[in-house]
Formats: C-alpha cells, sequence, structure tokens
C-alpha cells in the first residue's frame, strides 16, 4: 500500500519503478507525478445529450473533479450509458431500459476495478443511472456515494404547471378526440423546459430520494434542482466528502445495511414513489449481500404514513419538495411518525436520524404533511397475491381510493396490442387490460406501460379500468395498475393461462390479485402452453433474456 493517505488501492498502478510505463500512459494524457501520488477517484458519469435528464452531468462532473482536486485527491472521469425511458416508452427502443440497469453497474465495476480506484463518485440523472450506481458500489464496497443530477423545472402551459406526464395522457385525450392537435403540440413544447429528470415523484425522483434516505447520497445534495445555482455547489461538496470516505476507508456496505434499505422502502411509500423502487432497491439488496424480499415492501407500506402530496397522483412536483424543506423534512416527519430507522451512518458520517433532526419545514409550505394529519394512514404501494401472482405483483395505491375491481379481462400479448385498442376505442369501463410477454425475460426487458395507462386516463376511463401486466410501470402511472406480476408469462406463469373474457378480480384490502377460475382449469390450460420463440437470439438482449430473474426477486442478472 502506498504510504499516501488514504492510497490503498491505486498504488498498484501508480507507484514504483515497475510502474513506469503506467504512468508514461497517465502522464500522456496530463496527470503528472504530483497528481499521481494522490488517491486516485474515479468519477463515473452518466452525462449523455440524448434528453434532458443527464444532459447537465458534463458541467456537474467538473464541479466534482474541482472538489475532489480541492481536498487533496486526483479525479479520473469516464462515461458509462444512459436510456432515457421518457424517449424510448412505447417502442421498441424501451426493452433496453432496464437492461441499461445492469449494463450501467457492470460498466463501472469494470472500470473501477480495472483501474483500482481509490474511492469513487457516481454521477447519475435518468431512471436506471442512479440504481446501476448504487449496484456497482455495493459490489465494489470502496468509498464511494451517489450524486443525483436533479429535477427538471415544471413547464408552463395554459396557466399551470406540467410535466412530462402531462404530455402522455395528452396522447389519449388527443386520440378520444378531446385534445386538439394546436393543443398537443402546445403541450409538447412547454412541458420541458430545460436540462434535468422528469418533474413529478416518478422513478427518478423517487430513486433519489432513496438515495438520501438510505445514505449513499449527502442529504440534501440530490434534492437540488438540475439548473439550480447551488447545484454546482454541492457537486464540489460531494468531491469533497469522497476524499474524507476515503480517508476514513468508509464503504458502501457500511451505508448499505438491512435498517438503511428499509429506511428507502419508508421514503418511496411516504411519498407516493415508483412502483420501480421495489425492483430496484431489491437488486440494491442483493449486491449488498442484504436478505429484502417483496413483502417486506408491503410491510413497511402498510405501517408508514403517505405524507408527501407527489405528482402523479398528487399536485406537487419535485422542486416544490426542494423548497419545502427537502428530503430532511421528509426523514424528520418519518422519524415523527415512528418510521424511520435513526441509526443508520450516512456518507457524510452522521445518522440519519441526526439528519432528520435537522430538518426544517418552509412555513406554509403543503408538500409535506404532519405526521398527525398524513394523506392516508398507510403508505402508496401494496404487494398483492393469487392464483395470477403467486409470487406477488406491485400496486401503487397514492391517491386512489378504490380498493377493489371486479371484470372482464382483455387480453393482449403486447404493449402495441393494448394501445392500439385505447386508440380504437374498443374499451369499455370495467374492463381489465392484461398485457403480457413483457416481463424481463418473456420483454426481454421490461418495458414500462406509460404509453398504456396515460392514454387510458387521457381517454377519460383512469377510473374505470383496471390494468395487470408482467412488465412495469413509468413512475408517472396513475390508477388501478398491477405491475411485476410474477412468474411471468414467458415462464409460464399463470397469466399465460388468461383468456380473452375471464373474469379478474382486485381485491386491496385482502391483498389479493385472482382470476374466478378453478385451479385445475388453470393447470389444464397451462398444460396446453408453449413458449413463445425468443424476441432475440443474438446480442445483449438475448444474453439478458437468458440470465435474468424474476421481477419478485429484482429482476437481476445472474451467472
Amino acid at each position: 500500500m502506498s504510504a499516501t493517505p488514504g492510497k490503498r488501492r491505486s498504488g498498484a498502478i501508480t507507484d514504483g519503478p515497475a510502474r513506469a510505463p503506467a504512468r508514461a500512459m497517465l502522464k500522456a494524457v496530463g496527470f503528472d507525478d504530483a497528481a499521481l501520488r494522490l488517491p486516485i477517484i474515479g468519477v463515473a458519469n452518466t452525462w449523455t445529450e440524448i434528453g434532458p435528464c443527464n444532459f447537465h452531468l458534463r458541467r456537474l462532473g467538473d464541479r466534482i473533479k474541482e472538489g475532489i482536486r480541492a481536498a487533496g485527491g486526483t479525479p479520473m472521469e469516464f462515461n458509462t450509458v444512459s436510456i432515457s425511458d421518457g424517449i424510448t416508452m412505447g417502442t421498441e427502443g424501451m426493452r433496453a431500459s432496464l437492461v441499461s440497469r445492469e449494463v450501467i453497474a457492470d460498466s463501472i465495476e469494470l472500470v473501477a476495478r480495472g483501474n483500482l480506484f481509490d474511492g469513487l463518485v457516481v454521477l447519475v440523472g435518468c431512471d436506471k443511472t442512479i440504481p446501476g450506481g448504487v449496484m456497482a458500489l455495493a459490489r465494489l464496497d470502496i468509498p464511494g456515494l451517489v450524486l443525483y443530477g436533479g429535477s427538471i423545472a415544471p413547464g408552463r402551459w395554459e396557466g399551470h404547471d406540467v410535466t412530462i406526464q402531462d404530455v402522455f395522457e395528452a396522447v389519449g385525450a388527443h386520440a378520444s378526440g378531446r385534445m386538439t392537435d394546436a393543443q398537443l403540440t402546445a403541450l409538447e413544447n412547454s412541458a420541458c423546459p430545460g436540462a434535468g429528470a422528469c418533474g413529478g415523484q416518478f422513478t427518478a425522483n423517487t430513486m433519489s430520494t432513496v438515495c438520501e434516505l438510505i445514505g449513499i447520497s449527502p442529504m440534501s445534495h440530490n434534492a437540488v434542482p438540475a439548473l439550480d445555482d447551488q447545484k454546482d455547489e454541492v457537486a464540489r461538496e460531494s468531491g469533497r466528502i469522497i476524499m474524507d470516505l476515503v480517508r476514513a476507508d468508509r464503504r458502501p456496505r457500511q451505508v448499505l445495511t438491512r435498517a438503511a434499505l428499509e429506511n428507502g422502502i419508508a421514503s418511496v411509500a411516504a411519498t407516493g414513489g415508483s412502483t420501480n423502487a421495489v425492483l430496484h432497491l431489491l437488486a440494491i439488496a442483493r449486491e449488498a449481500g442484504v436478505a429484502l424480499t417483496i413483502d417486506d415492501f408491503d410491510r413497511i407500506s402498510s405501517q408508514t404514513p403517505l405524507l408527501a402530496d407527489l405528482k402523479p397522483s398528487g399536485r406537487f412536483v419535485a422542486t416544490d419538495l426542494y423548497r419545502a424543506g427537502g428530503s430532511r423534512l421528509l426523514a424528520k416527519r418519518l422519524k415523527e411518525a415512528g418510521a424511520l430507522h435513526a441509526e443508520p451512518i450516512t456518507v457524510t458520517g452522521r445518522t440519519i436520524g441526526d439528519e432528520a433532526d435537522a430538518g426544517q419545514e418552509t412555513p406554509g409550505q403543503e408538500v409535506v404533511r404532519p405526521a398527525s394529519d398524513p394523506i392516508q394512514p398507510t403508505g402508496g404501494l401494496m404487494v398483492l397475491k393469487g392464483n395470477l401472482a403467486p409470487d406477488g405483483c406491485v400496486v401503487k395505491v397514492a391517491g386512489y381510493e378504490t380498493r377493489q375491481h371486479r371484470g372482464p379481462a382483455r387480453v393482449f400479448d403486447s404493449e402495441e396490442a393494448a394501445f392500439a385498442a385505447v386508440e380504437q376505442g374498443t374499451l369499455r369501463p370495467g374492463d381489465v387490460v392484461v398485457i403480457r410477454y413483457e416481463g424481463p425475460r418473456g420483454g426481454p426487458g421490461m418495458r414500462e406501460m406509460l404509453a398504456v395507462t396515460a392514454a387510458i386516463v387521457g381517454a377519460g376511463l383512469g377510473d374505470s379500468i383496471a390494468l395487470l401486466t408482467d412488465g412495469r410501470f413509468s413512475g408517472a402511472t396513475r390508477g388501478l395498475m398491477a405491475g411485476h406480476v410474477a412468474p411471468e408469462a414467458a415462464q409460464g406463469g399463470p397469466i399465460a393461462a388468461l383468456r380473452e373474457g375471464d373474469t379478474v378480480v382486485f381485491d386491496l384490502d385482502a391483498r389479493v390479485l385472482r382470476v374466478e377460475l378453478e385451479d385445475a382449469e388453470i393447470a389444464a390450460r397451462l398444460q396446453e402452453w408453449r413458449a413463445p420463440v425468443p424476441r432475440f437470439t443474438t446480442g445483449v438482449m438475448a444474453k439478458y433474456s437468458r440470465l435474468v430473474g424474476s421481477a419478485a426477486e429484482g429482476a437481476v442478472t445472474t451467472a
């Protein structure tokens, strides 16, 4: 090990006469002897110029590097991939989204292992970059933290704030004749006013909040909006914090404990956050060696009040939460409600309980309710099981009052087929839309169904139609929607046995999703069932399909 404090790994690359060739190559790109004597800190950037979520991360990467240098380290920046869910939604391209989570984690791990970094800052934006970055840190277990690029500002249209959710729902309104071409274009031109991730408590902002509550991101850093002047300063501060972590040798697995991950689940429940958090927290737990199951989400949500009035089910967006007091105020409320483990350590060295105690409320704010007056007494997530989902499925119940739904199945073997039915106006109130063969393996890639769910809402059917799928939902989805149905259809799960007109029952109070068929009938149908021909036989999609596991276990890839 190098004699330089904190330089525990990189000395094997940079120190001694035998490493002269390595130093020669590093000097070719501007690193001098003084820089190479210092701890080497990787800066994993998910910058792309495809979409607003990650567009501004080059600038923030520079600020992080300034902070690292000022604190006595040498940063080395590298890039990984990002797929924009909002851009690819409703297309074949969306199959790449969840796959990218694994590629992001793999690529960060590879670069960090290959270069023997002493520490790592992961700069994230769009949905899968966040869990992918945390998964990589958990695997590597070298000092590290995550910084989220921040939320986009809301757009303004016809006198009120709008987000990308409004545009997706407008597609359904336009298809049903409730919106003109000119209105749709005007909304499209107004909804996304600049850089930053989608503005509601959709998947990116949900996982940003999770990262602060589990302690892998410095408290209040992620919540600063993307284009706020303060974002540059928190990026510099993240560079300084990573050097503290390196010198103390404080590692991610010391932060990512079971209690911390339960705090993350509570934050999702309390904010009406994205169901994708179930997949991602299960995957993070697996990488961190923490035992966590899908049933833990239902248990914790049932004990956690819904406190934040955030879109898609509520009134406000992420920038409003920031102005109200941010994640620290949310942590304070959770602690007051008895729904926060106070003892887990965070990357700042303070406990999450200490961070919660420092929470301050902006006078007059309406975004985060008092623990004594929640929006609803239980959280925004629910796990259902039954003869259609023996291994479970996930429902978001924030802002949705219906507890039961019984109706005929309208069965579609792809997202496109279901979307066409919405466009053609063939769905009826009371229907249960079934979209299958869109699971982790069958998709492959477990596409999000926002194009369909938003079109249903836009067509005025959001309160009268239920939907179930072995695919995923966007964090912007609202209505009675059950996703992650497991086992999936491509694996011969009971959802594969459904036929048009079968009666499907959602019973949220009993935590049940079932079809009114005898077990013998389901078994007989599955006996006749044949697995579909894989959509991909070569390349990354085929590889992923062969390796990916159940959504009930986080849809992670295994050897």
